[in-house]
């Protein structure tokens, strides 16, 4: 008997310890949740004077069907945008390859198939498109096949409306201040409830105001309703074509040359004094649907003009409100051009070349700007200012320092009077560059709003151990069970031959 239990204890030892090791492997409280690998997504943000390329990314798992995105990295194309290409075969295609190539290293070569990659187009196409569709099409086709031939998962390369370019601004400006949704102590993603910011964009060719609003909007075509993280918004928004700065800058000179006549000297009272430069009226101001109104019955395109300026800065605010048009609404309200727009009502950022603008005349003036009265005094100081003064304060070379005179009479008019922003709502506006570490533009809106397209993948319960290892293991286990089952087996057969034989 002794002989026998001393036989079978192996046997018994080696089942207990495969059925713990088991036990402990398949046990439900043993499991982790592991998160899921990052999900990548590009966007080219093709502007009417430069491309950017936004590198995105988001956990894959997503939250409430929106990714929780962040900026992964970017690239600033060199050159002109993609619509200063127009009539230069390869060369807007040429223009991307830098940026593409660096995504190709930026994302891991393990997501490059599953990541979608989109071109976003904006007023500078739009006004090609209204000049020479054609050619506008072959562009955005040249572009299509460049992308294609990397290796991401292409998706579109488009021209965005007015509009959907302001609303994307907007779910930018709202998701860096953290309005839909705010990661909680608890280690979950919470719907913050706090009220949505209104957006202020000023591009190249144009400028857009979005915010949300409760108000019946009486142009239905300037409302949009947007869904994220389960939650719907109703937003005002309108864009403006050739009202970005660069198209302003054409419309305003076509003005003056057209009140002062086509003469070989035109004096320019929103350029600063001792400062001169010679144009050609085609290509710098009136090959540009912006100006087509402005334009002469007769006029030679290559004829040279010299621009003197005068550094007036109550004659360049004339000539600028002149720009704009504040009569003949249709509506109950109207901003300019006959354009609804309910009041400005909340907060407000205002990036882009606004930024620009306001960190120029508030460093050139050294007065706070918080209120229509200081960016009055600011502009006026700026205005009075040469252009060796102003490169002197800034150390900013000339074709910056050149326009903020002019812009920033521009940038004035447009909220005061266009706007309709005031003493009381002026502060309201926070004018920035980036938030959270992300530029502030369109394209990570765009990218939020996409990110509903890419399919979702489950968070993987982990037994302790990645699956291949744990895995392997439970097979061990299982082996060394059988084996013990079988010597335990072959143990007692073999004890009870043995006493029969006695």
């Amino acid at each position: 008997m002794a002989l026998r239990f001393s036989q079978t204890i192996p046997a018994v030892v080696l089942l207990i310890l495969s059925i713990v090791g088991i036990i402990l492997l398949v046990l439900p409280a043993k499991e982790v949740e592991a998160p899921p690998e990052n999900m990548y997504g590009i966007v080219l943000d093709a502007g009417s004077s430069h491309t950017s390329m936004y590198i995105y990314k988001w956990p894959a798992n997503k939250q409430n069907g929106t990714g929780i995105v962040t900026q992964h990295s970017e690239c600033h194309a060199k050159g002109g945008g993609i619509s200063s290409y127009a009539g230069v075969r390869g060369g807007a295609a040429e223009s991307l390859k830098v940026c593409l190539e660096q995504a190709v290293k930026d994302i891991p070569k393990s997501r490059h198939h599953q990541t979608p990659l989109y071109l976003g187009a904006t007023a500078g196409m739009r006004l090609l498109k209204t000049v020479n569709a054609t050619e506008s099409d072959r562009v955005l086709k040249e572009v299509k096949q460049k992308m294609r031939s990397y290796p991401f998962s292409f998706k579109e390369a488009t021209i965005l409306s007015g509009s959907a370019e302001g609303a994307y601004g907007w779910v930018t400006v709202n998701y860096l201040n953290e309005n839909f949704a705010k990661y909680g102590f608890a280690g979950r993603w919470l719907h913050p409830g706090r009220e949505t910011i209104g957006a202020l964009d000023l591009g190249g060719a144009s400028t857009q105001i979005t915010f949300e609003t409760s108000v019946k909007v009486e142009d239905s075509s300037e409302m949009m309703e947007l869904t994220l993280y389960g939650q719907v918004y109703r937003v005002y928004t309108h864009s403006f074509l050739c009202y970005g700065q660069d198209q302003f800058l054409r419309r305003l000179t076509a003005h003056l040359i057209k009140t002062q006549g086509v003469t070989p000297h035109i004096n320019h009272p929103c350029y600063p004094k001792q400062f001169n430069m010679s144009i050609k009226l085609g290509k710098d101001v009136f090959n540009s649907p912006c100006t087509q109104s402005y334009r002469p019955a007769q006029f030679d395109p290559q004829m040279s003009v010299m621009v003197v300026g005068t550094g007036d800065y109550h004659s360049c605010q004339d000539n600028v409100q002149k720009i704009f048009s504040f009569d003949n609404c249709s509506y109950s309200k109207c901003s300019f051009d006959r354009v609804f727009q309910p009041s400005v009502r909340g907060q407000f950022m205002a990036f882009s070349a606004y930024f620009f603008t306001h960190k120029y005349i508030s460093h050139l003036s050294n007065i706070p700007i918080t209120s229509p009265s200081q960016m009055e005094a600011a502009i006026q100081l700026v205005c009075n200012m040469t252009i060796s003064e102003m490169t002197e304060k800034t150390k900013q070379p000339e074709k910056y320092m050149k326009k903020v005179c002019a812009v920033s009479n521009f940038v004035q008019v447009l909220l005061m009077q266009g706007y309709g922003f005031n003493e009381l709502s002026f502060p309201s506006i926070s004018f920035q560059e980036k938030a959270g570490g992300a530029s502030v533009g369109w394209a990570l809106g765009y990218m939020l709003i996409l990110s509903n397209m890419v399919p979702a993948e489950s968070s993987v319960l982990m037994k302790a151990l990645p699956s291949g290892p744990w895995a392997g293991i439970l097979f061990l286990f299982i082996a060394l069970l059988l084996f013990g089952v079988g010597y335990l087996l072959i143990t007692i057969r073999n004890t009870r031959n043995k006493e029969g034989m006695v």
